[in-house]
């Protein structure tokens, strides 16, 4: 026997928690700074590029991401109060913002670009603020296709960047060095595995560039020219406070791709959640998704300030912890300080903005592929429905038709100052518009509000019967509904967090209950406990002392009663979400 207890991972060496020796966290964390450094500076500037911004704001605009999101990576992997989720999670530049932050550029210039990305910055705060309420309307469906119309956006900048490649190579130059990044990068994506499938970016721009420079676009002597050490050199633009119509033509834009940031930032903090620890089918802390996303709007906020495109958390500490085991908070520490040290070294600086504008076009076409796909994955992963997939479709094609002008070109162009000619606000507001359709139509569940003491059991208990009979069920289902709402509220009144009682009184819940396919989901929404109802249940297959075996009779009675449970715990508040199939007809 080899006494390992159900859901342990062994193969994790150092959890958030532990600490591992001080050569371990060093080699990992230097080296997941190395597999990020190139993708937080490329994005910066593919985006100043693309908007023709001169050399030394760009240069600018690449050193305060990169400072940033080191900063922001130490923040993650700290949990200071309602900031830092304590795991490793790098903070990035996100791709999301390319479009609107060219279109800022060219229309306002980088003071415009501050401002709107600044304000943007409080979507994630909010977000965290009180996460538990908006999840129910930034659907997968809304987020996925905001992501999928990213491409149909960037995609006419692609076109600039290739003809305003330098003319002092040979002629065959551009095509050459942007289709064999795009070649390299693709079949290295495709087939590579492990770690070469993370340096798949890396190794196409350098072979790209390498290309390039066989035809005379490389510009080894600026490489050539510049230090190995200096200080950088500030050039904040300031914010542009005149608030005219190009900001409001832009800001709808830039708060969607905000938002869906916001989301990706709180996917990979759940992502990595699943992996920092041994036992894996602990339940999501969404406590610490929400520090993971007021960190996201400080950097948006410090990026705002700076000039730069903002970001957002990465998943690309996810595959370097499951080769290496290593899930210490120290390795989070050592990889955003080598993100800051870096930005003190000119030399390979002068190095990566060297690249050729074909060969950053080549690595865009890929990114571009990349989130398309994102976001086909998000949407799929929120079930796509008759409902859901016509939101998608609809959505999208909306999208598509209003940045190229096929719909109603001169009305869009009109309209709100142009606010339509952006297909990501055309299919953003589509989808959000027809889920709240789908939301307010859809039939209310059955609510009740009580307090947690054994004496609102009856209560409850003929609420739910009632609900029973209304849903067409008999006798039986109406007691396993009673039971299961009865052992849950049990456990949640010994899992009260002290000095929480809301006007010195008991914790109140609030019960909603409503139907699903062959059974009944009901919600508690309840004040913030101590303990997850989640992983208790989990672990009640570990061996337990006498004097928890009264508190665990609850738990395995709730598990016998309910095909899943689910708890998130939010700052603010928990909810339960308990799911119970309808007992099936013996005739």
């Amino acid at each position: 026997m080899s006494g390992r207890s159900p859901g342990r991972e062994p193969s994790l060496r150092c959890q958030p928690d532990e600490k591992p020796p001080l050569r371990l966290a060093l080699g990992v964390g230097v080296q997941l700074a190395v597999l990020n450094i190139a993708a937080v500076m490329l994005i910066p500037m593919v985006v100043m590029r693309a908007a023709g911004m001169s050399d030394a704001y760009l240069s600018w605009a690449v050193l305060a991401s990169v400072t940033i999101c080191g900063m922001a990576t130490i923040l993650q992997a700290r949990r200071d109060g309602r900031f830092g989720m304590g795991h490793v999670m790098v903070m990035g530049t996100s791709g999301a913002f390319i479009p609107a932050s060219i279109m800022a550029l060219g229309q306002g210039g980088p003071a415009l670009l501050a401002t709107l990305v600044a304000i943007s910055a409080v979507v994630p705060l909010l977000l965290s603020w009180r996460l538990s309420l908006f999840q129910r309307v930034l659907t997968p469906a809304v987020s996925g296709t905001v992501i999928m119309l990213i491409p149909v956006t960037v995609m006419p900048f692609i076109g600039g960047l290739l003809s305003a490649s330098p003319g002092t190579g040979a002629a065959p130059g551009p095509p050459v060095s942007f289709f064999a990044t795009v070649l390299v990068i693709g079949v290295l994506a495709l087939k590579a595995s492990g770690a070469l499938r993370l340096w798949a970016p890396v190794i196409g721009v350098v072979l790209g560039s390498v290309i390039a420079a066989g035809y005379g676009l490389y510009d080894l002597e600026r490489v050539a020219a510049a230090p190995w050490v200096d200080l950088p050199r500030i050039q904040a633009p300031g914010l542009d406070l005149a608030f005219d119509a190009a900001f409001w033509t832009l800001l709808p834009s830039f708060l969607l791709v905000a938002v869906i940031a916001a989301i990706r930032t709180m996917s990979s903090a759940v992502a990595v959640q699943r992996v920092s620890w041994r036992r894996r089918s602990r339940a999501v802390d969404f406590r610490a998704v929400q520090g993971a996303m007021a960190v996201d709007g400080v950097s948006n906020l410090l990026a705002g300030l700076a000039g730069t495109a903002p970001g957002s958390a990465t998943t690309t500490s996810v595959p370097l912890t499951q080769l290496t085991g290593v899930a210490a908070r120290s390795v989070g520490i050592v990889a955003g300080a080598a993100f800051i040290a870096f930005a003190f070294l000119p030399k390979p600086f002068a190095a990566v903005l060297a690249i050729p504008d074909p060969v950053f076009a080549g690595y865009l076409v890929i990114l571009l592929a990349m989130l398309f796909a994102i976001g086909m994955k998000i949407v799929l992963q929120g079930g796509l429905g008759y409902r859901e997939g016509l939101v998608v479709g609809i959505a999208f094609l909306a999208g598509v038709g209003f940045q190229y002008g096929l719909i109603f070109p001169e009305g869009a162009s009109r309209f709100a100052g142009g606010l339509l000619e952006n297909g990501m606000n055309a299919g953003g507001f589509s989808a959000i518009l027809m889920t709240l359709f789908l939301r307010l139509t859809e039939p209310r569940p059955s609510r009740i509000e009580a307090g947690l003491g054994s004496a609102e059991l009856p209560a409850l208990r003929t609420f739910l019967g009632d609900f029973a009979s209304r849903a067409g069920w008999g006798e039986a289902m109406a007691e396993r509904l009673g039971a299961a709402a009865e052992e849950a509220l049990l456990t949640l009144a010994r899992g009260g967090e002290p000095g929480r009682e809301q006007n010195g009184g008991q914790r109140r819940v609030l019960l909603s209950a409503h139907r699903e396919r062959s059974g009944a989901v009901l919600e508690f929404v309840v004040g913030p406990g101590t303990e997850n109802l989640q992983d208790r249940i989990a672990l009640l297959g570990d061996p337990s002392d006498e004097a928890a075996l009264e508190q665990e009779v609850s738990l395995r009675l709730l598990r016998h009663l309910a095909s899943s449970v689910r708890h998130q715990q939010y700052r603010d508040t928990d909810i339960i979400t308990v799911r119970v199939e309808a007992p099936r007809d013996p005739g």
